[in-house]
């Protein structure tokens, strides 16, 4: 699809505008980090900074519906609490009193868990899952839950049982899934952070389509337990989603901690991020293979690329050491055979034509097919680690397409040609194989104002140098200051 800038908004937001002058003093348009800071100093309270995320949510969700599931009287409850803390001087963490909003594939006790779909209507957790009782534990203000597509197995957001999500920049279009509903919380006001989870690029590409910065993280970074079954193996991580980048590594550093129930976690060392990230060696690939890219998406790239070589470090435009063909070979048998096996614990079936699809090929789908496909991602993993000796860091688009109608599950055409269902999402999910962290930062929007990202990937553990580089990349290029009309 080509720049929308003559899309209508019958809706009330009008793409590339940004927000009136003084909007900054209302503390729902905050940082998180602000928000904390004054906390401390009793020049706001976490009550106040609640009351004006509710009135901005009572206000504005109507138009987006990003959160699906608001627990007032338990966020009034955790505000209350926090304000006692901060004026006893005993704050949890630095993140006490900020709130957040969770994303409905993620447990929280007492809250619903639809996961988008007819399946689990009635599911309501009776524990948090791991990150959310971290994040209570430093005693964050929990609003509630965001809306996904089924299962959180399309690149868009909308479901039977909720509708669409809109992307607050284009009331008009998607924030792109599976995390749209996060991102379209956080960038509208809703919220200033928002855990999300990606499996194939469902945090950054969302995050790329609405002017945020969002984290895959490593394998176990972000420790998991007590959840909804894992359909992507460990293909699917639990990141934060954020405004800034101060916000995104404190969130992170109540998430990061190792814990004994997820392995994975005890193998990584402790999460930090160094002051000052050094010159990287940047492996640039603008496109893969013949697969088509927006040219404003291109041209916002190589400018970006051209920003990162400002900042001293070597980047250089190669070949991709992967194929878009490889990745589906590799996601297509482990999506297909995870959502077979949960359908078949679980019973019932999905509301989305696709994913009945998916379901039945799941099915039919040879358990030699599924082993092929795991072995391939350890011959994946293996390949990066090789290839990160010769590269520090791994630039791309963040997405091939900027945001289409919110109720169209994907573009048609990219560039003027023809693609499939995921030929919006062809730069991510390598990353989800390959077990590699990547975060999405934005760069310059379109010329109707719609965001855009690219995407940095790191050797597996280095989700700290990332968030180095994504500071010096706001630093240079800063980006918070840019709301939609709203």
């Amino acid at each position: 699809m080509t720049d929308p800038a003559s899309h209508s908004h019958p809706v009330g937001a009008s793409a590339g505008n940004l927000a009136p002058a003084g909007a900054e003093a209302d503390p729902a348009l905050l940082p998180a980090t602000t928000l904390a800071g004054l906390y401390a100093t009793g020049a706001l309270s976490p009550e106040a900074a609640l009351e004006a995320v509710l009135a901005r949510t009572a206000r504005l969700n109507p138009r987006l519906n990003a959160i699906i599931s608001l627990d007032e009287a338990g966020a009034r409850g955790a505000a209350r609490a926090s304000a006692a803390r901060w004026r006893a001087g005993t704050p949890l963490s630095p993140l006490d009193g900020v709130p957040i909003t969770v994303k409905d594939n993620i447990a929280v006790a007492g809250l619903p868990c639809a996961w988008g779909s007819p399946v689990f209507r009635d599911f309501v957790p009776d524990r948090d899952e791991l990150p959310v009782a971290r994040c209570r534990a430093a005693g964050m203000v929990i609003l509630g839950k965001t809306n996904v597509p089924e299962f959180t197995l399309q690149g868009y957001t909308d479901n039977t049982l909720f509708g669409p999500t809109r992307n607050p920049w284009d009331l008009a279009l998607t924030p792109g899934g599976s995390s749209g509903g996060a991102v379209a919380a956080v960038a509208a006001g809703l919220g200033p952070l928002a855990l999300g989870t990606d499996g194939g690029g469902s945090i950054r590409r969302p995050s790329s389509h609405t002017g945020l910065i969002g984290l895959k993280p490593t394998p176990g970074r972000v420790p998991r337990c007590d959840g909804l079954p894992a359909i992507l193996l460990d293909l699917e991580q639990i990141g934060p989603i954020a405004r800034t980048t101060a916000d995104l590594v404190a969130l992170l550093r109540v998430l990061a901690p190792a814990d004994p129930r997820d392995p994975a976690s005890r193998a990584l060392p402790p999460f930090a991020v160094p002051a000052v990230p050094g010159r990287q060696r940047i492996l640039f690939l603008p496109r893969l293979g013949a697969h088509p890219v927006e040219p404003v998406i291109a041209a916002a790239t190589a400018a970006a690329a051209a920003g990162f070589r400002a900042l001293g470090h070597l980047v250089e435009e190669a070949e991709a050491p992967f194929t878009v063909e490889e990745t589906l070979a590799i996601f297509g048998p482990v999506s297909q055979a995870g959502l077979a096996w949960l359908l078949a614990a679980r019973g019932g079936a999905p509301a989305a034509p696709m994913l009945q699809q998916m379901a039945e090929a799941g099915r039919a789908l040879p358990a030699t097919a599924l082993f092929g496909a795991v072995d391939a991602i350890a011959g994946f993993r293996r390949r990066f680690a090789a290839l990160f000796g010769a590269w520090d860091l791994i630039l791309t688009p963040a997405a091939a397409a900027l945001s289409w109608p919110a109720a169209q599950i994907a573009p048609s055409t990219i560039a003027g040609q023809a693609v499939g269902p995921r030929g919006h999402a062809i730069f991510t999910n390598f990353a989800n194989i390959a077990g590699l962290p990547g975060i999405a930062l934005p760069i310059a929007p379109s010329s109707s104002g719609l965001p855009i990202g690219v995407q940095l990937v790191g050797p597996a553990g280095a989700d700290g140098l990332l968030c180095a580089m994504a500071g010096q990349w706001e630093a240079a290029q800063p980006w918070a200051g840019r709301w939609p009309a709203l």
